[in-house]
Formats: structure tokens, C-alpha cells, sequence
């Protein structure tokens, strides 16, 4: 049988076909000032062009570490680096828990890191250390910095919960706005974090931890406004939920009276300038504007409500900083990004210490 003519396809056929051709024929063209940076590193050109066209969740650890040489050498401007890198991993699909300290300790099976599959919190923050990175060791050292409190690897120093670990560690990084934006709308939450309990529940670790009554603030959902158009590309986004508790008088009461930061994600704003939000959610990783995803989270509240089901009561933003390598020198020294392992002994790789933003 012979195959049509190009003529005799329809034109659904013909976009097919398309489609379908060698991804050469689509491949990014470099511009001149890119051409020379690839010369300047020794860098491939051809690599480079299918590795932008790539998507990131499918490239090995050698393709990220030659990426990261590129895109840190021709963008920068860190905001549109993680912009960049977050929306590389949109489709990436989705897998709860996949982080841990494998293979320097045994209670966490998982590995210290995972190109291609990730949870909401594995995708922040390998966005962020990709994006503050130049290669692939520096990446590397960049992601047990953010994961680990101090970079200090371990279970027991990783920042578990996001709102009284994560955003306080990574304060050199991210600085909290939402009681700025929300103003007097601003609601209160608490928690009683027992880490003791939670390290000895989930690993069998016994650890001496003191309690924590963690005291917060949230803005509600329905008030989104109010942070709209003060938000920027790169924020850190951390989504509040509550449970209710039922038969109460009280209307979204919730157990223990806290919420908690069930999710998080990034923003970017679409080229229509509306904000959406970046984020790993089942069953990929996702860009969406935030009112859609408050739209899906709110669509059955009720029903949430009367199963006893966390839901969404809020938002708390997180403003990416403006120089976030040299407020971290003046944290762990110059040779910042400090790392310990967990028998104690600091951690460096070859070529992961000094950045092209630290020289700045």
C-alpha cells in the first residue's frame, strides 16, 4: 500500500504529521550571546538545543548538570530561572513521599533526590536549588541546605512540617508576607507539634524534642485579592487547611482549634499577567491559574466537612528573596552552601560552592 500525498491529507492529518517529525525540525534556535556562552563553557550546541526543548523530568543526571551550566550562564535573573525550570517539569507525575536519606541513613528508604516523579514539596525545592545552582554538584549541596535545618542532613533535622520548619530554615531564602497582604483580614491558627511523637510514629526514631505550640497566620481563600497583585513570580505558596469538627455549633471549627499547610507550590503569572499557581498535585505536575485551583478545592466543601476531611481555608505567601545566595554567605560563611552528614562530617562536591549569582 502506498502512503497519501501530503495533498490528499486532511488538515487535521497534515498537523499530525507534524507533530509527529523529528523533534529536530522544532529545535530551539540559540541566540548569539547564548552561542557564545556554550563556546565560553564548552558546551554543546546541539545538546543544548534539544536539552532546552527537553522535558526536565526526562533528562539523567548528566543532561541537568549540563543544563544547569547553561541556563545559569545565559539567564540571570533568578526569578525567570525558576520559572524556567518549574515549567520543564509540568507533566511530571506525581508520587507522595519521595524524599528521604538513602543511602546515608536506613529510616527513610528513599534517596535524597528524584528526577522523575515528585511531590509538592520535592518539586519546590528542587526548583529552587536547580535554579540557584550552575551544575550539578552545586545543585545537589543546594538541596540538602533547603530540605535540612541548617543543612544538617537526617530525618530528624529535616523540615517535616512546612510552616514551623520549612519557612524559618529557609528564611535566607523566603520571607513571609501574608500577614502584609492580608492586613486585618489575616486568621490566626495554631498547632501543638510534637516531633518527638511524629519522628517515633512514622521512623521508630527516639528523639528528645521539646513540644511546640506553633502560632500562625492565614489568608482566607474567599480574600485572595488582597495578595493578587502583589505577588510575584518565584513567591513560595503554602496552601492552609482545616478539618471541621463535627457536630460542633461552631462553624469550621477545626480539631485541636489549628490548621496545618497541607500543600504548596510557586507562583508565575501567565502571559496574560494572571496568577497562577505551579505546583506537583495527583496525577502531574500542573500550572494553573489560582482560581481555578480554588474553584477544584472548594467544590465540595460541604461534603469534605461532613466526612471529617481536610479542605482548604486559605494561603500563606512566602516572598522569593532578592538576594538569597549572599543572605545565606552571611548564614554559613563564604563557602555557603554549608552541609553535614549525618555522622557529622561536612559534605562538598567538586565545583559546588561558588555560583555565578555569589559573584555578583
Amino acid at each position: 500500500m502506498f502512503a497519501p500525498s501530503v495533498k490528499a491529507l486532511s488538515l487535521s492529518a497534515v498537523a499530525l504529521l507534524v507533530a509527529t517529525l523529528p523533534s529536530a525540525i522544532h529545535a530551539a534556535t540559540l541566540t548569539p550571546e547564548q552561542t557564545a556562552e556554550c563556546t565560553k563553557l564548552g558546551l554543546d550546541e546541539k545538546q543544548i538545543t534539544e536539552l532546552i526543548d527537553k522535558p526536565l523530568y526526562k533528562c539523567n543526571e548528566s543532561e541537568v548538570d549540563t543544563y544547569l551550566k547553561f541556563l545559569s550562564a545565559t539567564e540571570p535573573d533568578l526569578r525567570k530561572r525558576i520559572l524556567t525550570i518549574a515549567r520543564k517539569n509540568i507533566n511530571q507525575p506525581y508520587e507522595l513521599y519521595l524524599l528521604g536519606e538513602m543511602p546515608f541513613e536506613p529510616y527513610d528508604p528513599q534517596p535524597i533526590y528524584c528526577l522523575g516523579k515528585s511531590d509538592c514539596l520535592v518539586f519546590t525545592e528542587h526548583t529552587y536549588a536547580m535554579a540557584l545552582s550552575h551544575n550539578w554538584p552545586s545543585f545537589m549541596m543546594m538541596l540538602q541546605r533547603i530540605r535540612y535545618r541548617d543543612g544538617h542532613m537526617g530525618v530528624a533535622t529535616r523540615n517535616h512540617y512546612t510552616e514551623a520548619d520549612w519557612n524559618i530554615s529557609n528564611n535566607w531564602l523566603v520571607e513571609d508576607i501574608t500577614k502584609e497582604l492580608a492586613g486585618d483580614s489575616a486568621q490566626k491558627f495554631s498547632e501543638k507539634i510534637d516531633r518527638s511523637k511524629f519522628l517515633k510514629n512514622r521512623y521508630g526514631l527516639t528523639v528528645s524534642v521539646p513540644v511546640e505550640n506553633h502560632e500562625d497566620e492565614y489568608i482566607p481563600y474567599e480574600k485572595i485579592d488582597l495578595a493578587r497583585s502583589q505577588l510575584q513570580d518565584g513567591d513560595f505558596v503554602n496552601i492552609v487547611r482545616a478539618t471541621s469538627k463535627p457536630h460542633s455549633s461552631v462553624q469550621n471549627e477545626v480539631y485541636g482549634g489549628s490548621a496545618f499547610v497541607g500543600h504548596v507550590g510557586l507562583i508565575g503569572h501567565g502571559p496574560d499577567g494572571v496568577v497562577h499557581l505551579i505546583h506537583s498535585t495527583e496525577p502531574k505536575v500542573r500550572e494553573e491559574p489560582i482560581d481555578d485551583y480554588i474553584k477544584r478545592a472548594t467544590k465540595d466543601l460541604a461534603q469534605k466537612d461532613k466526612e471529617g476531611k481536610p479542605r482548604l481555608v486559605g494561603f500563606k505567601f512566602l516572598r522569593l528573596r532578592e538576594e538569597p545566595l549572599k543572605n545565606l554567605q552571611k548564614v554559613d560563611g563564604a563557602d555557603a552552601p554549608k552541609v553535614t552528614l549525618p555522622n557529622g562530617q561536612g559534605a562538598a562536591f567538586d565545583g559546588a560552592i561558588t555560583t555565578p549569582e555569589s559573584k555578583r
